[in-house]
């Protein structure tokens, strides 16, 4: 289901902050762009936009927007998409701001772990990340779920919180949306 627009205004705050120059920024995980329009209508005249997505038919779908809706074309020369997993991405390539539609409660703890830390790197010193997760989804899922499961969600909330406790300026909850989100806001 895509993101509603309030959480993609909760998602953009910081994209949404004047600037005096150019940011780099970076969405992962842009989906169909619902989160992507918002941050397209918040961007400054400088701001350049990269895009990670790694399903074929998403990239399909946002190349087609960037063609040929007026709000994309707008940017479309200061955006690139790329097709490939956040992994992929070279960390020398810095970024001001970025913003992660992934859906984190829904993978290993491992690959969590690892791509929290490569948000980290990717950050540029007084950089902004800002994430999302359902409001208690995780504890939902663990009281329906066996040991195992239980124990892969145990592990992806200790991964976030050893993020937040050290990074997190900001949480937004977001009610109107459905479901309700937590929206975290991390700067190093």
């Amino acid at each position: 289901m895509p993101s509603g627009r309030h959480l993609a205004k909760a998602l953009a705050r910081f994209v949404a902050e004047p600037a005096t120059t150019g940011r780099r920024v970076l969405e992962v995980g842009p989906g169909t762009g619902a989160v992507t329009r918002h941050i397209i209508s918040v961007l400054q005249p400088l701001d350049r936009l990269d895009l990670v997505e790694l399903n074929d038919s998403f990239v399909r779908r946002l190349e087609r927007r960037f063609q040929t809706e007026p709000h994309f074309q707008s940017v479309a020369g200061r955006t690139r998409i790329l097709h490939c997993p956040v992994q992929e991405l070279p960390c020398e390539s810095t970024y001001d701001l970025i913003v992660s539609g992934l859906p984190l409660n829904n993978f290993s703890a491992d690959l969590v772990e690892k791509i929290l830390q490569i948000f980290l790197n990717l950050l540029s010193p007084g950089g902004t990340l800002s994430f999302f997760e359902y409001i208690a989804m995780r504890r939902m899922k663990a009281i329906v779920s066996g040991p195992a499961e239980r124990q892969r969600l145990s592990s992806i909330r200790r991964a976030m919180h050893n993020v937040l406790k050290i990074h997190e300026i900001r949480r937004d909850a977001v009610w109107r949306n459905i479901p309700p989100a937590w929206v975290h806001h991390v700067r190093v």
